[in-house]
């Protein structure tokens, strides 16, 4: 672990709690999106069970910080946090996809009326794919809010057009 994020010892299950509490995340929810059980993530949680090096990269990404970010001043082993990456994916497709559709959308804001329509058929065609692949609940929701978006546009330029 780097030298500037040693500290004091807070239990690292108390952590996770905060942090899954913070995304208002139930345990069962949080264990779907890790792939483990109700139980190992209430194992964890009160330090009963040491998670894993994958689990804490994995935690630290949707926690949205990184591995050693999530560990330091925890009681952590040094031994284990040593072979921590020093970063985790943060993202996933479906959250790509929508943080770039605000500045897909200003572009399609400039086309032609005809070509707009075209492009945001399109659109919400692959808004569509990501609602489809995705499980998580809350993404499924995030693209439902996405794709009205879309096509709230879009009937107001085929209205516009008619």
């Amino acid at each position: 672990m780097p030298p500037e994020l040693a500290g004091s010892e807070e239990p690292l299950g108390r952590r996770l709690a905060a942090h899954r509490a913070r995304l208002g995340l139930t345990q069962q929810a949080l264990a779907q999106r890790l792939a483990l059980s109700r139980n190992a993530v209430s194992l964890m949680e009160t330090g009963d069970s040491l998670p894993s090096e994958r689990t804490i990269v994995l935690l630290a990404g949707l926690f949205g910080v990184e591995p050693h970010e999530l560990i330091a001043g925890t009681d952590y082993p040094d031994a284990k946090a040593d072979r921590l990456p020093l970063v985790a994916a943060r993202h996933t497709e479906v959250d790509a996809r929508l943080l770039a559709l605000d500045a897909e959308l200003r572009w399609v804001e400039a086309l032609p009326s005809r070509q707009r329509c075209d492009a945001l058929d399109v659109i919400d065609a692959e808004l569509r794919v990501g609602e489809r692949r995705t499980l998580d609940p809350a993404e499924q929701a995030a693209v439902r809010e996405a794709r009205t978006r879309v096509r709230l546009l879009r009937h107001g330029d085929s209205a516009a057009t008619a």
